[in-house]
């Protein structure tokens, strides 16, 4: 039997008459690169939410990391990592300050912190920026510090959502190295993003259009089903029927 981190079955979140996730069922296994896809509006926010126990769904079932998404919210924050585009690192606080604060919250003893926050620098190669505030690097430096941050703790799932908008193309592919060599060592990762291109780096590719899922697969079986050229296409495609938006 495969080894299934994340297990989600009908799960719906409504907000009065309106339904945002609408009976979503879907399986993780584990250290496999999930993509997240779908328009804004689609619900993919409000879905991750959910799963990252930052919210409780109105019905349906569902585990992260064997922790129910329904009662144990708590449990799950404690054994998953998470990286927002918008707010990951304190930039009034140097590289150091950052990555020790992460590790105070995450419940790392004094030696673990030491030695990860050493590892982390020299992986970063940020040794001669530890002590530079975090306000002042470039905004893909911050996405690599703030993904080395959010799986310090080696969290059996990290989700990203939107991690690599408005970073160059290099640094992009760098940050997908680092996604890769996550997932090599047994850490599963759940992907949002608006780049098409960067959904055939995925295992598997899910696509929400107005809170239900409309496609479930592999890149590949994903392009084949939908006779696209390219993930894009298939995200046209299936992107054109949305009654909902923003």
């Amino acid at each position: 039997m495969s080894d299934i981190i994340i297990s989600v079955k009908d799960l719906c979140k409504c907000f009065g008459s309106f339904t945002a996730v609408d009976h979503i069922t879907f399986d993780v296994e584990r250290g496999e690169i999930f993509g997240f896809l779908g328009a804004n509006g689609a619900g993919k926010t409000t879905a991750m939410r959910m799963l990252c126990g930052l919210s409780y769904p109105t019905s349906g079932s569902g585990t992260v990391a064997g922790f129910d998404v329904m009662t144990q919210g708590e449990q799950i924050k404690r054994h998953i990592g998470y990286m927002s585009q918008k707010f990951s690192l304190y930039d009034d606080l140097t590289v150091r300050e950052n990555i020790r604060l992460y590790a105070g919250i995450y419940g790392l003893n004094r030696y673990e912190t030491l030695r990860r926050t050493v590892a982390v620098l020299n992986r970063l190669r940020f040794r001669s920026e530890a002590d530079t505030l975090v306000g002042s690097l470039p905004l893909g430096w911050k996405q690599k510090l703030a993904f080395s941050v959010a799986t310090l703790h080696r969290p059996e799932v990290v989700f990203l959502d939107e991690p690599t908008g408005g970073v160059d193309p290099v640094t992009r592919r760098q940050f997908w190295e680092m996604i890769y060599e996550a997932a090599a060592g047994g850490t599963t990762v759940f992907v949002t993003t608006h780049y098409m291109d960067e959904a055939e780096y995925c295992s598997r590719v899910s696509i929400m259009v107005d809170g239900k899922i409309e496609a479930l697969g592999s890149p590949i079986e994903l392009k084949k089903q939908y006779r696209a050229e390219s993930m894009d296409e298939v995200f046209r495609f299936l992107a054109r029927g949305a009654k909902r938006s923003g």
